[in-house]
């Protein structure tokens, strides 16, 4: 166990970090009292057991399991979102801010949300026999339910999104009294009823179907590793392994944020989860509190890029992108592991500027006891990974299967405990129902937010396919003049302003249906082939970094409650770790070997990994003013040649007439240029020692 430091967060603190992640994925109604404390848990977990059900042994169309996936989603959020966050003065607006207890409205507009969300199961063979001929009934059921799914959204989610669908809705309508450039033919009620609820282009089209296959469960296992302890014992394990190094709390912050933020999907989750613990103890070794609290950010967002699971969008990547999963790690993999490790390289470099030092080994857990202690763990992880990438079964078999295997676990841990303190056998068994139950009623919680907002983000994604996805092309080419560098910067933009409060999986699909084609398209116009896995990747790096962006960033926000300091100060300081992770994308867009395309050879493949890294942490040292000393001005422009050379070799051999040359020469003097700033930073740190 850590000994305890000073600076711990009172409870006040955590009380309010932890409001933070409740009211962004488990609601903020909380009754107490009666039979009604048990309507959230008794769905949710109801609804946990459904998505396992039709993982194993009971066989639904595709459609009808999407309709009871939004059906649950829809009602968990309208019982635990009240419509106003906040008391109101106003005596028949506070009616609907209570969050104690269930009004009558409530109940109804919950139960009418579920209905018509099942409407399409409900009817199922009869909406099938009319398709594009739909009933009055029809168009009433669906333009209501279009109304109560953009009114969950904001709930859950806050605004942003259900304005986006709201804008898009409108433009489809209006589009032929719109500029010239912006002009559209527009649609009827019918054909976007008919197109948005009643078939699978809508609401209920792959984002959701992914959800409900695939993502939940993934939400599911990462619920049930928090629940048996892992998410402690991968801080404590971090902490053993590199606690006593310079900056050691930081490092460990970023090691133990990867190890759970792969899994769990959820920056704002992660980073109050691992930043009980190591916030604190970055603050306990001189860490100032916003960039305690900025550490603790970075590595929660950057967890859902590690492979392999990344959040669980690696799934829907691959769906949309009609890929194989493991070619999406495959070229998921550089990016994500090369900009985490220099996330850890720019924890050093802040220590070495503050003079910091390590936590002494004698307050530390040590490693290979710690290890030992939570090896069982890893088995589910790597049970995980065999069944995804060795064996190559569908990602919903392999996570049902270690859930399976983390379930068995989860008895045996308990049984283990027992026996070796003499507990009760019969408390110890009962202790792990009570695990796997409060697991079962977390993921469902978890998942509400996530599915209404792929169901809302696919409101867009089938206004875009009725005929807008052109226009939006030729809008995007107008602004930017055709300049491409212009049209990536706009999209990265675009992508962090429609991510502030939405979860990953949802901004992705959103900027998937809309930026990702318009990045191929126009590429192609500018002579440039971009494959289809580049432009997506590149999409969902940016809206990732959402989470830390201020003026939203409610990853930054949860951070602040926990190290007591300024939001948007720890947002800003955040954003500026991960300028790392921003520069990525733009490299790999015009240099795909760092996505590992086309690269067949071991060999080649590890010297890319390597001088990738190097350029991360030329980059890194370029953007904290620090390499082996503090950088004078010309040895920062040196190092982003340097960085630059790495990553865009093709670029700097045309700017020096070696453009027919091997790129790896070309790479050969960046690794050069930064080799000679080191040396030279370490002699003019010798001299001023002298």
């Amino acid at each position: 166990m850590l000994k305890e430091l000073e600076n711990q967060p009172s409870d006040a603190d955590l009380d309010k970090a932890q409001r933070i992640v409740d009211e962004a994925e488990g609601g903020t109604r909380n009754v107490e009292s009666g039979i009604s404390r048990w309507l959230i848990p008794v769905i949710a977990a109801t609804w946990s057991i459904f998505q396992l059900s039709i993982s194993s042994f009971i066989l639904l169309e595709s459609t009808l399991v999407r309709s009871i996936h939004l059906a649950f989603a829809i009602c968990l959020v309208f019982l635990s979102h009240p419509m106003f966050k906040k008391p109101k003065k106003n005596r028949f607006l506070n009616y609907f801010a209570n969050n104690d207890r269930y009004s009558v409205v409530d109940i109804i507009i919950t139960v009418l949300a579920t209905a018509l969300a099942l409407y399409i199961a409900i009817d199922y063979v009869g909406i099938s026999g009319r398709q594009g001929m739909p009933l009055q009934r029809d168009i009433i059921f669906g333009f209501t339910l279009v109304i109560l799914l953009l009114e969950a959204a904001r709930r859950a989610l806050g605004p942003a999104l259900p304005i986006v669908a709201i804008v898009f809705i409108l433009y489809s309508f209006f589009g032929p009294y719109m500029p010239a450039v912006l002009a559209f033919k527009g649609v009827s009620i019918k054909r976007f009823i008919g197109q948005i609820t009643l078939s699978t282009e809508g609401i209920y089209g792959v984002p959701l179907d992914v959800s409900a296959t695939i993502v939940f469960l993934f939400v599911l296992f990462g619920a049930m590793l928090d629940k048996a302890g892992a998410g402690k014992y991968f801080v404590d394990l971090a902490f053993s392994l590199l606690g006593r190094y310079k900056g050691g709390p930081a490092k460990a912050a970023v090691l133990a944020s990867g190890l759970t933020g792969m899994v769990s999907g959820s920056s704002i989750a992660n980073t109050v989860t691992t930043g009980t613990f190591t916030i604190p103890l970055m603050k306990s070794v001189g860490y100032p509190a916003h960039k305690a609290g900025a550490v603790e950010v970075a590595c929660s967002t950057n967890g859902q890029l590690m492979p392999p699971i990344m959040g669980a969008a690696a799934f829907i990547i691959a769906e949309y992108c009609n890929l194989e999963y493991v070619e999406v790690i495959r070229a998921a993999f550089i990016p994500a592991v090369v900009s985490y490790i220099a996330l850890m390289y720019i924890t050093h470099l802040e220590a070495s500027k503050l003079g910091l030092e390590g936590i002494p080994k004698a307050d530390l857990p040590q490693f290979w006891k710690t290890f030992i202690s939570g090896i069982h763990f890893l088995i589910p992880l790597l049970f995980l990974i065999v069944e995804l990438v060795v064996f190559r079964h569908s990602p919903a078999l392999a996570a049902f299967r270690a859930i399976l295997a983390l379930t068995v676990l989860i008895f045996v841990q308990n049984v283990y405990h027992a026996v070796k303190k003499k507990d009760s056998i019969p408390k110890a068994l009962k202790h792990a129902c009570w695990q796997i139950g409060t697991s079962l009623v977390a993921g469902g919680k978890n998942m509400m937010g996530i599915g209404v907002a792929v169901a809302s983000a696919g409101i867009i994604v089938g206004v875009v396919t009725l005929g807008l996805g052109g226009i939006i092309t030729e809008v995007i080419e107008v602004l930017s003049g055709g300049n491409f560098i212009l049209i990536l910067i706009i999209t990265a933009i675009a992508s962090l302003i429609l991510g502030m409060g939405l979860p990953t999986t949802a901004n992705y699909i959103v900027m998937a249906s809309l930026t990702a084609p318009v990045i191929l398209t126009l590429g192609e116009k500018n002579g440039i082939i971009i494959p289809l896995i580049a432009a997506h990747l590149f999409v969902f790096f940016f809206g990732i970094l959402a989470d830390d962006t201020p003026p939203v960033g409610l990853a930054a926000f949860a951070a602040a409650a926990i190290a007591k300091s300024d939001p948007i100060k720890t947002g800003v300081q955040g954003f500026t770790y991960d300028i790392r992770t921003a520069i990525l994308p733009f490299m790999f867009i015009f240099n795909t070997e760092l996505l590992l395309i086309g690269v067949d050879s071991v060999a080649y493949a590890a010297w890319i990994f390597v001088t990738a890294l190097l350029a991360m942490f030329a980059f890194a040292a370029l953007t904290q003013g620090y390499f082996f000393i503090r950088n004078k001005w010309y040895e920062g422009i040196a190092l982003g040649v340097g960085a630059l050379t790495l990553l865009r070799p093709d670029l700097v051999g045309k700017w020096i007439g070696l453009s027919s040359a091997p790129t790896q020469v070309v790479m050969l003097i960046g690794i050069a240029v930064i080799a000679f700033i080191y040396g030279e930073q370490r002699l003019r740190s010798k001299k001023a020692s002298a």
